[in-house]
């Protein structure tokens, strides 16, 4: 082990005690689950099924999601195995409740101190570990190494900033990233930034593009379909602060009454959200209070964790978040995934920073299933035009949807690359 780590583990190690204060600071924060705390300590919260188990670990939101069809594909094609998914948030936690199948199995990450990985480790001895993005714990990932856990570091996405804090310690980036049997970077620049800290590439793999489209509740969408009537519905996904006034303000231009749906990326702003709409007159409504947007309603809230799917179905037109910040004078958000209306052939308008998503965007955009815009004042143009033609507004969501079955080819790379270290299949199992 090179010096830089052999000092990690040992801060650790001697920091360590004081974690389960830390947590209880957490706690009473609202960044922990009281109940579930002690699995951050590697104390764990359910009895490991005999037999063999995977391991598949994001740490937050997005990363847990992705990990969504690669826990179906196990599913299906190895039921013999006991599937463990690990993530480090409240928010993750709540999300995997609701979406996990039956039989699979939560618990949240350990820190990354000595004791806690190896109370995690002892516990689950998993047959298989795969991290998704770029979560490098040294601790839990050497530990696992030593117990020759074979590992896969999947759908990798390094940063700049990343990168080049690992480069300090070229030979402890190259210690660590030697751990992994597999690494499969999702772009070409995550790609260029791990070989140059020491990692071999096995190809590349983007989960965040695999997946089926978003559920709903059935039920939920009758009554919701029923309050909207027959007004066009336009639904602006994953805003952030700023963007939500500036949809407004352009949509306000139209001369078509709208129900505009906001789905804010950040829930627990929907209440303030609501207050600034109404003192500029609008008449809103907000999920989280069980109201539905009525025929009087100009603006509802969906701020509520899980329901995008939902909204997304009911929208004619969908609005992109997380793409307007720059051109607002905010901070250059990126962007969020163009695919989730796609999937659902949803016709779909992107502001001009996607750059998290700009490969997709791009190749969506050639497919001629998402327009892009330089400011929300373009909106109401493109909007307009395809309220009044629904027929192409129709064709343009079914070539959004085609572009995303295309992009979702990854996962069977992935899968193909798993097998070599996979537990063998029980004779007399299915595949």
């Amino acid at each position: 082990m090179t010096l830089p780590l052999s000092v990690y583990r040992l801060l650790t190690r001697l920091l360590e005690p004081l974690a389960p204060r830390l947590l209880d600071a957490r706690v009473k924060q609202g960044k922990e689950d009281p109940v579930r705390v002690d699995e951050r300590l590697g104390v764990a919260g359910l009895a490991r099924p005999p037999g063999d188990l995977v391991w598949l670990h994001g740490v937050s939101v997005g990363e847990t999601l992705s990990l969504l069809p690669l826990v179906e594909r196990f599913r299906i094609s190895r039921p013999d195995l006991t599937v463990l998914v690990t993530s480090g948030t409240l928010t993750s936690a709540e999300l995997l409740a609701r979406r996990l199948p039956p039989g699979i199995i939560h618990q949240f990450a350990p820190v990354d101190a000595p004791a806690a990985v190896a109370a995690f480790l002892d516990h689950w001895r998993p047959s298989l570990g795969v991290f998704v993005e770029s979560e490098l714990w040294p601790n839990l990932i050497l530990a696992a190494r030593d117990r020759a856990i074979p590992l896969a570091l999947v759908s990798a996405r390094i940063t700049e900033k990343t990168a080049a804090g690992w480069a300090r310690f070229p030979a402890s980036a190259r210690t660590v990233l030697g751990a992994f049997n597999i690494v499969m970077p999702q772009d070409e620049t995550s790609a260029d930034r791990l070989r140059t800290l020491g990692a071999r590439i096995d190809g590349e793999v983007n989960l965040k593009l695999s997946g089926a489209a978003l559920p709903h509740d059935s039920a939920a969408f009758t009554s919701l379909s029923a309050a909207v009537g027959d007004r066009p519905v336009i639904v602006a996904a994953s805003t952030h602060e700023g963007e939500e006034r500036a949809i407004v303000q352009a949509l306000a231009q139209m001369a078509d009454r709208l129900c505009l749906i906001l789905v804010p990326r950040h829930p627990e702003r929907g209440p303030a959200i609501a207050a600034d709409l109404a003192r500029d007159g609008h008449s809103v409504t907000l999920r989280s209070q069980g109201t539905v947007p009525g025929i009087s309603t100009d603006i509802h809230i969906a701020d509520t964790l899980g329901e995008l799917g939902l909204f997304l179905r009911l929208a004619d037109v969908v609005v992109m978040g997380g793409s307007f910040g720059s051109c607002l004078g905010g901070p250059p958000w990126g962007g969020h995934n163009p695919l989730e209306p796609a999937r659902l052939a949803r016709p779909a308008i992107t502001g001009p920073d996607a750059s998290n998503w700009q490969a997709v965007t791009s190749a969506l955009v050639a497919a001629g299933g998402l327009v892009q815009v330089r400011s929300p004042a373009e909106l109401p143009a493109v909007i307009t035009g395809l309220l009044a033609d629904p027929a192409t507004a129709r064709r343009m969501g079914e070539r959004a949807r085609t572009a995303a079955a295309d992009a979702g080819a990854g996962l069977e790379r992935l899968w193909t690359a798993l097998q070599p270290l996979l537990p063998p299949t029980p004779r007399g199992s299915r595949r």
